[in-house]
């Protein structure tokens, strides 16, 4: 592996190579949409590229479906469900969506399936699949509920909270655009096995086939998701992903934006809003892969352990986002690290336990600050062994 300086080097250089691209053109300001509130981020380095109100408390509407599916895939990730699990539909799932609510058609005397629940709930955003994926892994909407927002709190969503599965109008439910961000970050990261769902355009069951109502799947290839959402109080919703390729050889990697736009007008004004936000950050951002998932940075001492020396570095991909009209000064001042370990290291030590950070700075102006771990893991040594780095880091510390 290379070492971080040369590492950043290479950056230094992808940098460089925007600048001249950009031809020393200023990054934009944002644009303002006709919506009550967004937000753009860069699902790579979590940037916040521009947002208006975005912590202003809002009626979320079927948004919250993002959050009935996290919950639904954690539970299949923990074994407590499968995709082909056959459900037992309730009188309540049947009949949740009411008269002028949005439903896949489930029928207490039809089999359906955890994947056809899901996929009803993404692409139809069907208010009774959702009430019986809750009721499946849940035993109970209220149940489920407490999970929504159990992840809630542990995903830092601090301006959220869930009242039912369905996102139907609620004076207990609310979310943001900056914590709907954050959430539809965490669901691509964590469940990257069923992000093809978000991007399907039709679904059909019981014969009856329905589109995806995120027109933007539709208009512009680079979309791939995510969820919409309508009421009479929250107006027309979007989250919107979208990834286009960046950089080359090595370093290349699929850049991801995700546009927030709540409380729009009309179905055609919240996918226009959302698509010029999406362009707006590719066009006035660029974002550079600095390291690696498993680049090594040193290899220090390990006391007590059954090896000497263990490799440290990266445990996920760094990525820095930068406006136009940062990437002269940056380019002008280069990138320096700073690497700051928990030292002494001591066995045992496990693969990916943090060992320290990585500093990145640029100017005097820290741009990264990057979690240190182990790349390996280190055995405890046998009692001689222990004894001996036990006397020697005491005579160590003596003098």
């Amino acid at each position: 592996m290379p070492p971080p300086q040369y590492a950043l080097a290479r950056a230094l250089f992808s940098l460089i190579l925007l600048l001249l691209a950009a031809g020393g053109a200023s990054a934009q300001p944002g644009p303002v949409l006709a919506a009550r509130a967004w937000t753009l981020v860069d699902a790579m380095s979590g940037r916040t590229l521009t947002s208006s109100a975005a912590t202003d408390r809002m009626e979320p509407a079927s948004l919250a479906k993002l959050m009935t599916a996290y919950v639904v895939f954690t539970a299949i990730g923990e074994g407590r469900t499968r995709l082909d699990a056959v459900v037992k539909v309730s009188a309540a799932a049947v009949a949740a969506p009411g008269r002028t609510g949005l439903r896949m058609y489930i029928e207490p005397d039809r089999s359906v399936t955890v994947d056809e629940l899901l996929r009803g709930l993404i692409v139809v955003s069907a208010d009774d699949a959702a009430v019986a994926l809750a009721e499946h892994t849940a035993g109970s909407s209220e149940a489920f509920v407490d999970r929504m927002n159990a992840e809630v709190r542990r995903l830092g969503m601090k301006n959220t909270r869930f009242a039912n599965a369905t996102g139907q109008s609620d004076p207990q439910q609310y979310s943001t655009a900056e914590d709907l961000a954050r959430l539809a970050q965490r669901l691509l990261s964590d469940f990257p096995q069923f992000a093809p769902l978000f991007a399907q355009r039709e679904f059909t069951y019981n014969r009856i086939t329905q589109a995806n109502r995120n027109r933007l799947l539709w208009s512009d290839g680079n979309v791939d998701g995510l969820k919409t959402g309508q009421t009479e109080g929250a107006g027309w919703s979007v989250i919107a992903s979208a990834t286009r390729a960046q950089g080359a050889g090595e370093r290349a990697f699929n850049r991801r934006l995700i546009a927030v736009v709540l409380g729009a007008a009309s179905d055609s004004a919240r996918a226009q809003e959302a698509l010029r936000l999406l362009n707006f950050g590719f066009a006035a951002f660029d974002t550079v892969r600095l390291y690696r998932q498993g680049d090594v940075l040193a290899r220090p001492e390990v006391w007590k352990g059954d090896a000497g020396t263990v490799p440290i570095g990266i445990g996920r991909d760094v990525f820095v986002t930068v406006p136009a009209d940062d990437l002269r000064p940056l380019g002008q001042a280069g990138l320096q690290s700073a690497l700051e370990r928990n030292d002494p290291l001591l066995a045992p030590i496990s693969k990916g336990e943090t060992v320290g950070r990585l500093k990145v700075t640029a100017a005097g102006v820290v741009i990264a600050t990057v979690p240190v771990v182990a790349l390996e893991s280190v055995g405890e040594a046998g009692l001689f062994g222990r004894a001996y780095d036990a006397v020697r880091l005491w005579w160590r510390r003596r003098n």
